[in-house]
C-alpha cells in the first residue's frame, strides 16, 4: 500500500487527544482527562495511530523522514546548519553526523536532558563515539574552553538568566568528558552548535545523504519497527498523540 491509499485508523470518528503529562505538568494547562473519558461513545474515541492532522509517515520511515515530517522547523534547520558548518570546515564524518544528531530529541520527543535522550535514541544506529558525543555535548555546552575558542553562549544568559548555575550532575559529566578519548568529538559538537535562532540559512538535506548512509545504520523495517531497544522512542515520534 502507498501512503495515499492506506486506510486511516478510527476513520469517521472524533479523535480526542490527551497530551502527555511530561509536556504540561507545571504549566497552566487544565487537566481534562476525566472530561475526555466522559465524552467517549461509538463516534468519539481517544486518538490512536495516525493523526490525520499530521503529515503521514512512510510505512518504513528513515532518518530524514523524521526531519521532514515530524521535527519542528527550528530544530530541523538548527541541526542541518550545524552539520553543514562542520562539513564545510572539513571535519570528519563522525563529527558531521554527531552535529546532525546532537539535538535530535528536541525534534519531536523531549527537551529535558536532550543529550542523554538523544544518545539513547540513536545508539543502535551509529558508532559508539557518535552516541557518546551527543550525550556529553549537553554538559560541555556550559563549560568554556579557551584552548579551542569556545565561550559560554551569550544566548544562555537570555534563556536561563545571568545567575543560572548548571546542576551538579552536568558539571560531573563535563569533568568526566574532558578526560575521555572522544572529548574532542563532543567539544566539536558544541563548537558547531548554533546558539542563536534567527537567520538560519537553508540547507538542502540531500547534501548530507551520503554521510547519513555511511554513518547511520538505517533498519530495513524502518525506524520504530526493527525491534531495537529504542524502537518505541521512534514510534512515539510517529504517533505522538496516542492515548496509550
Amino acid at each position: 500500500m502507498t501512503d495515499d491509499t492506506r486506510p486511516w485508523p478510527q476513520e469517521g470518528r472524533e479523535r480526542q487527544i490527551y497530551p502527555s503529562p511530561v509536556g504540561w505538568v507545571g504549566t497552566d494547562f487544565v487537566d481534562n482527562e476525566m472530561e475526555l473519558l466522559a465524552r467517549l461513545n461509538p463516534k468519539t474515541v481517544m486518538m490512536m495511530g495516525d493523526n490525520p492532522a499530521l503529515p503521514r509517515m512512510p510505512e518504513r520511515p528513515c532518518l530524514l523522514d523524521f526531519f521532514r515530517l515530524r521535527f519542528g522547523e527550528l530544530t530541523r534547520r538548527h541541526l542541518l546548519v550545524s552539520a553543514k558548518r562542520a562539513l564545510d570546515d572539513g571535519q570528519s564524518e563522525t563529527v558531521v553526523i554527531a552535529c546532525l544528531l546532537h539535538d535530535i530529541a528536541n525534534g519531536c520527543l523531549i527537551r529535558s536532558d536532550h543529550g542523554y535522550w538523544g544518545a539513547q535514541l540513536i545508539a543502535p544506529y551509529v558508532s559508539e563515539e557518535v552516541a557518546w558525543a551527543v550525550k556529553y555535548h549537553q554538559a560541555l555546552r556550559y563549560v568554556p574552553d579557551p584552548a579551542v575558542g569556545y565561550a559560554y553562549p551569550d544566548s544562555y544568559h537570555r534563556f536561563f538568566g545571568a545567575d543560572y548555575q548548571p546542576p551538579e550532575y552536568l558539571m560531573r559529566d563535563a569533568a568526566e568528558a574532558q578526560g575521555h578519548k572522544w572529548h574532542a568529538t563532543a567539544r566539536a559538537v558544541t563548537l558547531y552548535d548554533t546558539y542563536f535562532f534567527d537567520d538560519f540559512p537553508d540547507v538542502d538535506p540531500s547534501e548530507l545523504e551520503g554521510i547519513i548512509a555511511r554513518n547511520f545504520r538505517q533498519p530495513a523495517e524502518g525506524l520504530g519497527f526493527d525491534g531495537s531497544p529504542v524502537a518505541h522512542m521512534w514510534r512515539t515520534m510517529i504517533w505522538p498523540n496516542n492515548f496509550l
